[in-house]
């Protein structure tokens, strides 16, 4: 069998599988699940075109990756064809632990453990039923690999990921802020000292990236509509958890009901087969089948959410600088109790405060550094003329309040 496939990508265009391991790990269950999972989870209540999958992503990662590693070979470093398969499988899974609606569920159907985490692990478990065939992917993607730029390239300020999740989000957004230029970035790429950089050149170029980034953030992934939808979904969960944990029963497919029943940390995925496995099961669409039930449950608060989520009524949302003040907290909370069927331990799931943060650029820790032309190294808030770049190392934080937007107040 011809394992060579070339697939027609909407950012790319024509996107070769290069070998026969990449091939039999797209085709595995475990990938093909990153189907039924939305790149941007809910975002699709705003922007009806956010359809596209995690498994559109890991593709065009996988892509960039390979574009990336000619490059840098072109410039005269070794990079064996062990390795270079190796990265290109290590971003093609980087996202593979991504569990339903992607960032969305992330604490919430799973707590204190990351969608790194589970990545990593499934991997092991990939490496295990392919014969270690994955073991120097492992090493590169857990950073124990001698030769550190490779896992820079699949995890970094500026990696292989970000330029092509911020490309696909904003293509398929129509954000067209959040266009970057990864051709130019990717030909800027250099190795020194076993470290990613960026050829001054192509300072102009990732500038306009963190720019990018920053917005984004905040007109996409932290916009208010998608922020009120993930709070309802959030809310969902945690009352339908609530209600099965009470002795209620509830419609769900078994691998969503094994994470609604007990709490699951990192150490019981590594010592429980069953739970990885309910997990590699588990997509968008044990959710949405779930809520369908749900609507008509008799439980109050969990068929009125239900309901609402499936209709896009979703909850209305103000973001400000300051806090929420406590009064009006208070007067929203005593306007719930009087219009609505639930009692005061049950407010917090019609009412929800928060706080949301961006930092485009975290100027400590793995820096983004331009090779100038006299070989010195510049972290690029040091080395753009912008002054603004400077800024978005700077954590940007504002406070959020979520309520039913039919509320009268």
């Amino acid at each position: 069998m011809n394992k060579k496939k070339i697939l027609n990508d909407p950012i790319y265009g024509f996107i070769t599988i290069p070998g026969d391991l990449i091939f039999d790990v797209i085709e595995h269950p475990y990938f093909q699940r990153l189907r039924r999972i939305k790149q941007l989870g809910l975002a699709d209540y705003t922007y009806p075109g956010a359809l596209h999958t995690r498994f559109h992503h890991a593709l065009g990662a996988m892509h960039l990756m390979g574009l990336a590693l000619t490059n840098i070979q072109a410039k005269g470093h070794l990079i064996s064809k062990e390795e270079f398969e190796a990265a290109q499988l290590g971003v093609l899974l980087h996202d593979i632990g991504h569990g339903p609606y992607s960032h969305a569920l992330e604490n919430t159907l799973l707590k204190n453990i990351s969608h790194e985490s589970l990545s990593l692990l499934i991997i092991e478990a990939l490496n295990d039923q392919m014969g270690n065939a994955l073991s120097l992917t492992l090493s590169i993607f857990n950073n124990s690999y001698p030769r550190k730029f490779f896992h820079q390239l699949i995890s970094s300020q500026l990696d292989i990921d970000r330029m092509d999740y911020l490309q696909r989000d904003s293509f398929f957004t129509g954000v067209s802020e959040g266009t970057i230029g990864a051709d130019r970035i990717i030909k800027m790429l250099e190795v020194v000292n076993d470290e990613v950089v960026i050829e001054e050149k192509g300072i102009y170029s990732i500038e306009n990236f963190l720019n990018a980034r920053r917005l984004m953030y905040w007109q996409v992934y932290l916009h208010k509509k998608v922020l009120g939808a993930e709070k309802m979904i959030i809310k969902i969960i945690e009352r339908a958890r609530f209600l099965i944990t009470s002795g209620e029963r509830l419609e769900a497919t078994p691998a969503l009901i094994h994470f609604l029943t007990r709490e699951i940390n990192n150490n019981d995925f590594k010592n429980n087969g069953e739970s990885l496995q309910f997990f590699t099961m588990l997509d968008d669409y044990d959710i949405w089948g779930a809520i369908k039930h749900w609507a008509y449950h008799k439980d109050y608060i969990l068929s009125l959410l239900s309901k609402n989520i499936l209709n896009r009524k979703l909850f209305k949302v103000e973001i400000n600088p300051e806090p929420v003040s406590e009064d009006k907290f208070n007067k929203i909370s005593k306007a719930l109790l009087s219009q609505y069927k639930i009692n005061s331990s049950e407010i917090s799931y019609l009412l929800v405060k928060g706080k949301i943060s961006n930092e485009a650029y975290q100027a400590g820790g793995h820096k983004i550094n331009i090779l100038m032309k006299g070989g010195e190294l510049l972290d690029i808030a040091q080395a753009s003329d912008l002054p603004n770049i400077k800024a978005l190392s700077h954590i940007v934080e504002k406070h959020y309040l979520c309520w039913p937007k039919d509320l009268i107040l």
